[in-house]
């Protein structure tokens, strides 16, 4: 196990730490003002970063990879809107048993359910995209790993099937004081 280091200073890094551990060398995604956090970690990293010029692009992308490649193809994109986008690429994905990670930010934890109208936020992102793939809310930064981790591990002993995870902003941007599993 490693210390929490310079280079992984928020939970967005550390999650592309271990992202990069677990073996991923390609990430699709569009930069936004909510997932910054994983796109500084991306920065410092050896993960080579495709930028499409639309979040639907990045997740037909990152399955394009999977099947390509035979790994796991991972995507980013932003909160409401950005994952949004991107859901036929995760029905596609489902319908064929293609191995997908969708990271995507969320609404604060404090804020969940109340409709605020936070910027980019929709009615319950996490319930629209469950209903079409596995889709896990990680509240806190142990989550992320945890669920991290459990999706490469689903995706060796089962059929393969996309996963999301959404990661409250605040979550994502916090300073990371879990020690990562080695």
């Amino acid at each position: 196990m490693t210390q929490t280091t310079a280079r992984s200073a928020t939970v967005g890094a550390h999650m592309v730490e271990l992202l990069e551990r677990l073996g991923v060398e390609v990430v699709f995604g569009i930069p936004g003002s909510h997932n910054l956090a994983v796109f500084g970690g991306l920065a410092e990293s050896s993960i080579r970063l495709v930028s499409p010029r639309h979040e639907q692009g990045a997740g037909f992308a990152a399955g394009g990879y999977a099947r390509a490649a035979g790994k796991p193809g991972v995507f980013v994109t932003t909160t409401g809107p950005g994952i949004l986008n991107a859901a036929t690429a995760l029905a596609t994905a489902y319908a064929d048993s293609v191995p997908v990670l969708a990271i995507s930010p969320g609404v604060r934890v404090a804020d969940e359910g109340q409709e605020l109208g936070w910027l980019h936020e929709s009615k319950d992102q996490h319930a629209s995209i469950a209903g079409l793939v596995t889709s896990i809310r990680c509240r806190s930064e142990a989550q992320v790993y945890a669920a991290v981790i459990a999706a490469f591990a689903s995706w060796t002993t089962g059929r393969p099937r996309p996963v999301h995870l959404e990661v409250p902003i605040e979550v994502l941007g916090a300073p990371a004081v879990v020690v990562l599993p080695s």
